[in-house]
């Protein structure tokens, strides 16, 4: 049976461990817990006063450089945002001082995985483009990079990148329209997407997505999901778990 080591958190969508202590990343801020056993013996936030609202924080990972890296969600479909922490990638040292924008231009960029020392990230796209487009996407984050949010967008039918997109960074890979790339993993020397799918439509999405992390090349690996939605690689058996929102079960 499931049992509770910490509650009270708002919305908490990213976790990760460095030694005994556990990072949670939640609707507006990061808070850092040190465990021991099967308690938690101290507890704060350390990052405060990040933006949300349509999006907010999401996956938190520990950087080979020992920082640790966030995914910080736009507030609003498509907009100007006022506060560069938006539609961002983050970065911040372990007692949470030092924080960064990394890159920018990113909707709603909700899984991170590094691969030594390249971070890879998934994006959600806007909303307001039709059922067709435009593609989510996969991408390489490089150090003050921007990735077209809110006036450049991957093109799913034209597989390349439409609207204002001077100085903009291209995509690894191109994914399925409102499929809502969701949490990454790397398994076997590929990336692995999990698209969690359209809330009232299974036309796109559900699934997950095998993606070559060289070429961008992507295809479906596995189908049958309501709403896949967290990535994991088992430490021992070296299986890929998959926890599925929608039914409850991994």
């Amino acid at each position: 049976a499931p049992r509770v080591l910490a509650r009270g958190f708002a919305t908490p969508l990213g976790l990760t461990w460095v030694g005994s202590t556990l990072y949670v990343s939640a609707q507006g801020y990061v808070s850092r817990l040190t465990v021991r056993g099967r308690r938690v013996v101290s507890r704060r936030k350390i990052v405060r006063g990040l933006p949300f609202g349509r999006h907010q924080q999401d996956t938190i990972v520990f950087g080979p450089d020992g920082r640790l890296y966030l995914g910080s969600g736009s507030t609003c479909d498509v907009c100007r945002e006022k506060d560069r922490r938006s539609g961002a990638i983050l970065s911040f040292r372990p007692d949470g001082s030092d924080l960064r924008v990394v890159a920018r231009g990113l909707r709603n960029p909700f899984g991170l995985a590094f691969r030594g020392d390249t971070l890879y990230a998934s994006d959600n796209a806007r909303d307001d483009l039709g059922e067709t487009e435009p593609a989510e996407t996969v991408v390489v984050i490089k150090p003050g990079a921007h990735y077209g949010w809110p006036d450049c967008w991957a093109s799913w039918r034209l597989r390349k990148l439409q609207g204002k997109c001077r100085g903009v960074t291209p995509p690894l890979a191109y994914l399925e329209p409102h499929s809502s790339a969701n949490s990454l993993a790397l398994w076997r020397g590929a990336l692995f997407v999990a698209e969690w799918g359209q809330y009232l439509s299974e036309r796109w999405g559900r699934k997950l997505v095998r993606v070559d992390a060289a070429s961008g090349r992507s295809s479906t690996f596995a189908d049958g999901f309501d709403h896949p939605l967290g990535l994991a690689v088992e430490p021992r058996a070296g299986g890929l778990l998959v926890g599925d929102w929608g039914r409850g079960l991994v």
